[in-house]
């Protein structure tokens, strides 16, 4: 299995691109003339809000295989965006980009991304673990005294965001002030589908020695309703521990790019980069590491190898 050559930046002569941290989309034409997105998974990687120099190869190809999978799992319960991960269903590209793109495609039914993100956390970490050191509650929902940092909640919580414009960041907000963007039976629906899809898929991981500590979600408006839509339940959107190395009170082993915050924080402590663009690069067994880590997840989740030349 050969390792691809790292896609850190895309230019395909289709309309209307814009870039994320990680991602290029692209509007396109489906099958009948109804309106598309293309989404392509690049290799960058980004930390702490910034995109780093360089980029981990064959990244963008593990986040769409695993969201194609999530989102094949569900397709039963959840309307979704996704209709082909494969580069020759892509149009208006030529033979050599599509070589390119091969993996790391998303060819979506367009629609619009609702103004939220929809996180559930089964589990005190990252800036719950801190909400909860200062405030005894997370986003403002109250939990009991005496939990540890890594300790199960006794119920996952919904706790939704704003989507950060460029510059800024995220922010906490309530069910109520979301309810006041999308209407209150939308944001009933936006919680319960976080929670079961949370529940449904923290069980099956579980089972493969994984532990779901938090995933975000996101959700757009189609034709006929909400539909899931962006990554899903990928080590960039959730936090993947290994279950047989959970011990509460500590930071745990994860299989996300927490090589690549270590790291960069180290550097932060040192007085070698303030934090702010552009990002520092990757030294090779950082790199390394954390992308050992991406196709372990991928591998445990799947239940099969990722291989790179049988993509379609």
């Amino acid at each position: 299995m050969s390792q691809p050559e790292p896609v850190l930046t895309t230019d395909l002569a289709l309309p209307n691109k814009r870039s994320g941290k990680v991602r290029d989309l692209y509007d396109v034409e489906l099958p009948g003339g109804e309106p598309g997105l293309l989404i392509v998974a690049t290799d960058r990687i980004s930390a702490f809000d910034v995109v780093l120099a360089n980029g981990l190869a064959g990244k963008g190809i593990v986040l769409t295989q695993l969201s194609r999978f999530w989102f094949e799992r569900f397709a039963g319960s959840v309307p979704h965006h996704l209709v082909s991960t494969r580069a020759a269903d892509v149009p208006g590209v030529t033979d050599a980009q599509r070589a390119t793109l091969r993996g790391r495609v998303m060819l979506c039914r367009a629609a619009p991304a609702l103004p939220l993100e929809c996180i559930a956390r089964g589990y005190l970490a990252g800036s719950g673990w801190q909400d909860y050191r200062r405030a005894g509650a997370v986003c403002g929902i109250p939990l009991p005294s005496g939990l540890a940092n890594g300790d199960r909640l006794p119920e996952p919580l919904f706790t939704p965001s704003t989507k950060a414009t460029a510059g800024e960041h995220d922010e906490n907000i309530s069910f109520d002030a979301g309810a006041a963007l999308v209407g209150e039976a939308t944001m009933r629906w936006l919680r319960d589908t976080t929670l079961t899809l949370y529940r449904e898929a923290s069980a099956y991981a579980l089972e493969r020695g994984i532990m779901l500590a938090d995933s975000k979600f996101e959700f757009g408006m189609g034709r006929d309703g909400p539909l899931l839509i962006d990554e899903l339940l990928t080590p960039d959107s959730s936090r993947f521990w290994p279950a047989d190395a959970w011990h509460p009170g500590r930071d745990q082993p994860s299989f996300d790019k927490q090589y690549v915050r270590d790291y960069l924080q180290r550097l932060r402590d040192a007085g070698a980069w303030d934090g702010a663009p552009p990002g520092p690069p990757l030294p090779e067994d950082i790199a390394a590491q954390t992308m050992q880590r991406y196709l372990e997840a991928f591998e445990r989740l799947t239940g099969a190898s990722l291989d790179f030349d049988a993509l379609a």
